[in-house]
């Protein structure tokens, strides 16, 4: 019953947005009374809760679904794809996970990821993902700046501006947020930290074959 209340919570979300998460509404979905709410979670803030985290849990495996290749900037880049389509394919469960949501203020608090490893909270691990990949581009030599946990902390913030303005709708549509802003500037970034452009054109070009093969 837990799992399927946690699930009913998840469809309700993206169907009907976070005004649908209620408690009436969530056990009527799974053909149960307002009682199992309190009964497997205690209320609706700590089934919200879950939800998050449940969230963050399959995004964390959207981000990992790739094999690690001899490329680590091709990886990144992978990874990167993967981010934007989980965004884009979950809206509402995305804003709900960072705090953007009506119904966030229930949900997981935010904690600094960059200070240091935390372990205990909410989508930590998805951050360690980032920074795992960002560590092995530096022990290849295509980053020569800044600690793994800043640089993962400056391409996250890439990555989710770009897809916030994409979902607001403020960058146009037909893939013009990808192909006019966010490959351009991550290339850009990855040059900046010290990267060869030619290299990573050619570690795109490595990325594409991945996720279309």
């Amino acid at each position: 019953m837990r799992e399927r209340l946690i699930e009913a919570g998840i469809d309700l979300l993206e169907s009907d947005g976070p005004q649908a998460l209620q408690t009436r509404r969530v056990a009527a979905a799974v053909g149960a009374s307002t009682m199992a709410v309190y009964t497997h979670f205690g209320g609706m803030t700590e089934l919200l809760g879950a939800i998050v985290a449940e969230a963050f849990a399959r995004f964390g495996a959207a981000l990992g679904a790739r094999p690690s290749s001899d490329d680590p900037v091709a990886d990144f880049l992978v990874m990167g794809y993967a981010y934007r389509q989980y965004a884009l394919a979950n809206p509402q469960r995305y804003l709900l996970m960072f705090g953007l949501s009506p119904a966030s203020e229930s949900g997981s608090a935010p904690c600094d990821f960059v200070a240091a490893p935390v372990t205990d909270a909410v989508g930590a691990e998805t951050f360690e993902q980032l920074v795992a990949v960002v560590e092995r581009m530096i022990a290849d030599g295509h980053i020569h700046t800044g600690s793994a946990r800043e640089v993962a902390a400056r391409l996250w913030g890439l990555i989710h501006g770009v897809v916030l303005l994409e979902l607001s709708g403020n960058l146009g549509g037909d893939g013009r947020a990808v192909t006019q802003v966010l490959l351009p500037a991550t290339m850009d970034i990855l040059v900046g930290m010290g990267a060869d452009r030619a290299h990573v054109e050619e570690s795109l070009a490595r990325a594409a074959a991945t996720i279309t093969g």
